[in-house]
């Protein structure tokens, strides 16, 4: 049977922030198998894993960097000296643990890291599930990478952040700590992870088809108009209000979502700048040719939502969660703002008894049914593992 329990820290020095937080997180378990840890920019990272391992010598340790702070069933820990959570599993499970700083391209990156958590696991088949971290950029090529080693296998996992998108996030794997690259956990066993993958937003009526992209994740043009004029039509506001990062804060309420191939996952997509030419850089990868609908929630909403949806996770799994794994956007975390507790006091009712932790990222990942694994942003993507 699955286990885990969570600890956090904000103490000043990184190092004993790492040994206090994973002091709290082994309390009640035995034979841990892997550590995840979410922490501040601000922690000497190298420092911090050295901490975890000093309390769980021998036990991997996979991360990154969390937009601002954690919640566990402690409450909310942040603060701009620092602050780590720490998610330790143990139990009856096998799993294989792997960090790669990107070498040659993203996928190249993907493939390595895939093999290398294979033979970590002793395994040659692929796992029941996995998760996954990266750097905001070039999630789906990375996860195209570990595609081709283990074929379509779900996932779940976010994108490293910092507190000002001011490409400070990293990753590390043991004292391995990188900006790009990836990390990954291979899950085996007969009781896989169940996710929930979500952007919990309400769909309008504006809805127009992609004329045009640039490299992936530059929206240029919606029914041949430019598209931040056409968003802002849409809205019913001055296209030059949306100029820079402007564009940015006032999607978080109303951003935009494509649909998948069967309609049962609407993937948010989080425009990021108002360039001058009025096109957009959008936090995902965007085709030519498909419709994209204008999204909307209010961030009342945004808060009812991160509890709302760990209680529907809780129906979807229809089995009695050991611990949640909880992945909510970093942009949606800056909407809400000062009200954190309020999601921090919805979530703890949700999870009741059961131990969990909450990162903000910057891009999330999920899966639905038999659709393909998703990438989105200002999305959730709750993980539950079965006892």
């Amino acid at each position: 049977m699955m286990k885990g329990n969570t600890g956090v820290s904000n103490a000043g020095d990184a190092r004993a922030a790492g040994k206090e937080a994973a002091g709290k997180a082994k309390k009640g378990l035995s034979d841990i198998k892997i550590a995840l840890a979410y922490a501040s920019v601000a922690y000497d990272l190298g420092q911090l894993v050295s901490g975890i391992e000093e309390e769980l010598p021998g036990v991997p340790v996979i991360g990154n960097t969390s937009f601002t702070g954690v919640i566990t069933q402690e409450g909310f820990t942040g603060g701009d000296q620092g602050f780590v959570g720490i998610l330790a599993l143990g139990g009856d499970i096998t799993l294989g643990a792997a960090g790669k700083a990107k070498e040659g391209s993203a996928r190249e990156t993907g493939r390595a890291a895939a093999r290398e958590a294979l033979k970590n696991a002793g395994k040659t088949t692929p796992p029941a599930y996995f998760y996954m971290a990266a750097p905001p950029g070039e999630e789906e090529f990375y996860l195209k990478g570990v595609s081709d080693v283990i074929g379509r296998v779900p996932f779940f996992g976010g994108s490293a952040a910092d507190n000002a998108i001011a490409g400070e996030w990293k990753l590390f794997a043991g004292k391995q700590v990188f900006a790009d690259g990836l990390t990954l956990v291979f899950f085996y066993g007969d009781k896989p992870g169940v996710n929930l993958f979500t952007g919990a937003y309400r769909e309008t009526g504006d809805v127009g088809i992609i004329t045009k992209v640039k490299d992936k994740r530059t929206l240029v043009e919606i029914d041949g108009e430019p598209a931040v004029r056409k968003y802002a039509k849409w809205r019913g506001v001055d296209p030059d209000s949306l100029k820079g990062g402007n564009l940015l804060v006032a999607t978080i309420t109303s951003p935009l979502g494509v649909k998948d191939r069967l309609g049962e996952l609407t993937a948010i997509r989080h425009p990021m700048n108002g360039n001058d030419d009025y096109s957009m850089a959008v936090g995902a990868n965007l085709a030519e040719k498909t419709a994209v609908i204008r999204m909307e929630a209010t961030v009342d909403e945004l808060i009812r939502s991160a509890a709302s949806t760990l209680e529907d996770l809780k129906t979807k799994m229809g089995a009695a969660p050991a611990v949640f794994h909880l992945v909510h956007c970093g942009g949606r975390r800056a909407g809400i703002g000062d009200r954190i507790e309020e999601v921090v006091q919805g979530v703890k009712k949700a999870a009741g008894n059961v131990p969990f932790i909450m990162e903000f990222t910057f891009g999330e990942y999920g899966y639905e049914d038999d659709g393909r694994n998703s990438t989105g942003g200002l999305m959730l993507s709750y993980t539950g593992f079965p006892q």
